[in-house]
């Protein structure tokens, strides 16, 4: 941010006085000075009334502590912020009352935009099961719903949502029966979010960074890609950002990357690393994080996405581009395909490079 444009409160030169202040230069500060929008000096109380007549402000902290902003890195800003403001199914303590704010939640929404909640978690739940569509349609009147599960790896949804979904019945991760998983599941998700308008998203984007602000969180990483949201979200968020007061963004855009083509495309984008959600399997809760041994309560190990070949080709063209490579692994084969990629990489270009 440039003089120019600052705030005019960041030229201000302001002693904060009184508090318990968190910094490695002096572990017993109690005071401190921000000249121009910057940390100038941190000390004793004592040392404080040299400063407090060449401040423009003094303000007594009353005991409360000062420390540097966190940094949240991974986040979905606009799922975020939908979230904050959309149905919130993290209380309900059983399927009946899930289903019961799901139906009072619909009532009230007068247009006939897609319904988004988050947060159900049927293993709390004495009925031991996620709703089923049925159930779902019933409650939501016959609009397009969409509720991912806590750990937003599987989804349940009306009949509506999937109908503007062309195909999905034969994408892998569909059950009729079930939540959806795999791409099922993505594409479901990209259908609910795609229906999201233009100033729906930047309401969503603004909550969220508005709360993690409220939050002392000064930097958040974008963890998107082409399976979580799409390329206008991204960019439109990264614009939002500069733009306004708040918490930085930096944004990871999760895109295999195969050559430098591949790299620059990323950068265009504004991404500082082809990383975040690269998935290479799914989540434990949802049973698609991809294990050595199958799962207790599952006759499977998961769902692999990426071999260590893919991982391997994608952090060797990501460092030959000076580009952040990253992935999402959960399950303990993940980890170790991640793990075994990233050492072949290393063969190609040297253990120093990767």
């Amino acid at each position: 941010m440039t003089e120019s444009t600052a705030p005019q409160s960041e030229h201000r030169t302001v002693l904060l006085r009184g508090g318990d202040v968190h910094s490695p230069a002096d572990p017993f500060a109690t005071a401190m000075v921000v000249e121009r929008g910057h940390v100038a000096w941190v000390g004793s109380e004592g040392a404080a009334d040299a400063f407090a007549s060449g401040v423009d402000e003094v303000i007594d902290l009353e005991g409360a502590l000062v420390t540097p902003a966190f940094t949240d890195s991974h986040v979905h800003t606009t799922s975020t912020g939908l979230a904050l403001t959309g149905l919130d199914l993290s209380g309900a303590r059983t399927l009946a009352e899930a289903l019961e704010r799901v139906r009072a939640f619909a009532s009230d929404q007068a247009d006939g935009a897609v319904i988004l909640g988050h947060g159900w978690d049927a293993a709390r739940w004495p009925e031991q099961r996620p709703p089923s569509s049925r159930e779902l349609d019933e409650a939501a009147g016959g609009r397009a719903l969409y509720l991912p599960r806590v750990d937003v790896h599987s989804a349940v949804v009306t009949t509506a949502l999937l109908d503007l979904v062309p195909g999905v019945t034969g994408r892998t991760g569909y059950h009729p029966d079930g939540p959806l998983t795999g791409d099922a599941h993505h594409a479901v998700r990209a259908a609910a979010h795609g229906a999201v308008t233009p100033a729906q998203r930047a309401r969503a984007q603004r909550a969220a960074l508005a709360h993690a602000a409220s939050l002392g969180i000064g930097t958040v990483h974008e963890c998107a890609g082409p399976e979580i949201s799409d390329e206008e979200d991204f960019t439109a968020l990264l614009g939002l950002a500069s733009e306004q007061p708040g918490p930085r963004v930096f944004g990871y855009w999760a895109e295999p990357v195969e050559d430098a083509k591949g790299a620059r495309r990323i950068r265009e984008l504004g991404a500082v690393g082809a990383a975040g959600d690269l998935f290479v399997d799914g989540s434990l809760g949802s049973h698609t994080a991809l294990l050595h041994e199958p799962y207790a309560d599952a006759p499977h190990t998961g769902e692999g996405r990426l071999d260590a070949a893919a991982i391997a080709a994608h952090v060797t063209a990501c460092t030959e581009a000076g580009l952040q490579a990253g992935f999402h692994a959960i399950g303990d084969a993940a980890v170790s395909a991640v793990v075994a990629g990233v050492r072949a990489a290393a063969e190609t270009l040297g253990l120093a490079r990767i």
